[in-house]
């Protein structure tokens, strides 16, 4: 696919960190951090990028982080501890940055791909690669910093349900029209056009990388007002409905049944149990994202009978099922032949004709992507990342009995889908990296108020005539 953007798209693309130093400058950090991501995410130009020598290419995802980090550490003079305190996730963090360079050493030689062949990796790849992790991995720093109260998380929910509510004519026009929108301001189309066909219409993509990506949006926005409905006062309560069934209606817009599927589930779990219950559920959904390569080597997870319940749904979304469920298959198959640190990139990762060269895989779950690239070590430092701070926050609301705020739990539920939605999609995006900053900066916050508790009940227990402690 060819990219063509016109001018406006590199001046607005360029021209983000100019508005993320005014948002900093304007708004309270926390705010400022979260419109910065967000914003990015929603507007500016995707699927291209900026390219630097060496360095990797300037885009949407990277591009919002690194100019938060370099306001708030230049401009704003804040220059506190960036690294988590865990030192599990410190470790993480280490080998995250490093798999790369581990990678581009066991992939020296070429990959044939029919008449032709695919370039080995060099050390100069290893450099724009390990940059490149650096900066994915910021907005999780960042939000550990800024967004680790319930105030925060609040504030981000807030965010949601507003852009939520601004994205929705955009959508609507391009239910209606088809999708044009990123044509008409940036002057090209980011994806497949045949993708956004669905049901007799189309699904919106505005200025995303594929309609799943608007999809899962409008799943936060929704589950965020739901929250609200819920803890809001009375009299605020049918606006609050109101603007909970136009949420509903953008979603079902999307035409996304997985999304659908989640809404479903997560829906009574938001409005009716318990908050330290809807952590404890987030939490278990977290762990079984992180063995779920095992599972799937195991073969204990049901495929036969998901692809039975999408069949009596539709034909064609039992095909679509059985079709990704080979793919990754086969592309399991492949990536076991570098178990430890993956193929590489420029597509060493996928399959070929060997006579024609043509693509025989297509990789759709971030999982598999980061399995076939990096290897075990990619995905156990990538989703590591991801996933300790939702279980670091499960295991400090389960051993302290803290009291758990309505923010919390429902940023838990959104993170937790979204790390679900990692396995059948690629929606990992530097909203996702905010959650899980948000999640850590909290789980530790909580840890030190239990250690303090303890030592206060230790000193408080303290009788000097006989010499010992009672707890």
């Amino acid at each position: 696919m060819i990219i063509t953007p016109n001018p406006l798209a590199w001046l607005v693309l360029l021209g983000w960190p100019l508005v993320v130093m005014l948002m900093f400058k304007r708004m309270p950090r926390d705010r400022a951090l979260i419109w910065a991501v967000l914003g990015a995410y929603l507007l500016l130009p995707p699927a291209m990028a900026f390219d630097l020598p060496v360095l990797p290419g300037l885009t949407k995802d990277s591009l919002p982080g690194l100019s938060a980090l370099v306001v708030v550490t230049f401009l704003l003079g804040d220059r506190g501890s960036l690294l988590p305190e865990s030192w599990a996730m410190r470790a993480l963090i280490v080998l995250f940055v490093l798999v790369p360079f581990g990678t581009v050493l066991t992939n020296a030689e070429r990959v044939p791909m029919g008449p032709g062949s695919i370039q080995g990796l060099r050390i100069y790849d290893s450099v724009a690669a390990i940059v490149n992790q650096m900066i994915e991995v910021i907005p999780l720093f960042l939000a550990r910093r800024y967004l680790a109260t319930p105030e925060a998380m609040r504030n981000m929910l807030i965010a949601l349900v507003t852009a939520g509510l601004l994205y929705s004519p955009l959508m609507l026009i391009e239910a209606r029209l088809s999708p044009q929108i990123n044509v008409w301001v940036y002057g090209y189309f980011q994806h497949d056009f045949f993708q956004t066909i669905r049901a007799g219409g189309y699904r919106p993509i505005v200025f995303m990388p594929h309609g799943l990506w608007v999809a899962f949006f409008a799943l936060m926005a929704l589950l965020s007002a739901l929250v609200f409905l819920r803890e809001g006062p009375a009299m605020r309560r049918p606006k609050q409905f109101a603007i909970l069934l136009w949420l509903l209606l953008m979603l079902l817009i999307c035409k996304s049944l997985g999304v659908m599927i989640y809404a479903a589930l997560l829906f009574p779990v938001v409005l009716l149990l318990p908050r330290r219950m809807q952590v404890l559920i987030a939490t278990a959904f977290a762990a079984i994202v992180i063995i779920y390569p095992a599972l799937r080597g195991l073969h204990l997870i049901p495929l036969d009978q998901i692809t039975d319940f999408a069949r009596s749904l539709s034909p064609d979304r039992a095909y679509s099922f059985q079709f990704r469920v080979d793919n990754e298959e086969a592309l399991l198959a492949h990536a076991a032949q570098k178990p430890w640190f993956g193929w590489g990139g420029f597509g060493r990762n996928l399959l070929y004709d060997p006579f024609t060269g043509e693509g025989l895989s297509i990789a759709d779950g971030a999982w598999i992507i980061i399995m076939g690239i990096y290897g075990w070590a990619g995905y156990i430092s990538q989703f590591g990342l991801l996933v300790l701070p939702m279980l670091l926050l499960g295991v400090e609301v389960w051993r302290s009995r803290a009291p758990v705020t309505p923010w919390v739990a429902t940023i838990s539920l959104i993170f937790a889908a979204n790390l679900v939605d990692l396995l059948p999609n690629a929606t990992l995006v530097p909203f996702t990296w905010l959650m899980a900053g948000a999640l850590l900066g909290h789980a530790e916050s909580l840890a030190r108020r239990r250690i303090e508790d303890r030592e206060a009940r230790i000193v408080s227990g303290w009788h000097p005539g006989h010499g010992r402690t009672v707890i």
